[in-house]
């Protein structure tokens, strides 16, 4: 089977942010835990999880294309001192995405890949998910919801 090297490139870029949002959201969990907050640990690391579900499916896409998947440079995760700069972090990561995985979409739809779009799209709506997630908690922590 052959990919457009372009629709390849964007596989690749997907499981680069995938494997960065594992590290991101795998660090924070730790991190919350340090902190005592057992409820936000406990939902940064199913986000890790959900994110690792991610970066599987994308690896399978590479395999059956015949690429060896591999995640590019990996940026630090991003922390911080509370948590609403943990979930502010997490909002541009999420954000990020959804704008990747809108791009790659697209892409995949001009090339008529309907494999790869169908992926794209599918984790577009994770992600999609996630924001509003990151909304309501914002919200919620901040005594608004």
């Amino acid at each position: 089977m052959s990919a457009d090297p372009r629709t390849i490139g964007w596989l690749a870029r997907a499981l680069t942010h995938e494997m960065s949002a594992v590290q991101q959201y795998l660090a924070q969990s730790v991190l919350a835990r340090l902190w005592g907050d057992e409820t936000l640990a406990a939902h940064l690391r199913d986000e890790a999880v959900e994110e690792l579900g991610h970066a599987e499916r994308l690896m399978e896409r590479l395999i059956l294309l015949g690429i060896a998947p591999s995640a590019g440079n990996v940026p630090p995760a991003r922390l911080g001192r509370t948590a609403d700069d943990l979930l502010t972090a997490d909002r541009k990561l999420e954000a990020d995405a959804v704008r990747l995985y809108r791009e790659a979409l697209a892409h995949a739809v001009r090339m008529r890949d309907s494999d790869s779009a169908s992926l794209f799209e599918s984790i577009l709506g994770d992600e999609l998910a996630h924001v509003q997630e990151i909304d309501r908690l914002m919200t919620q922590r901040n005594g608004n919801g």
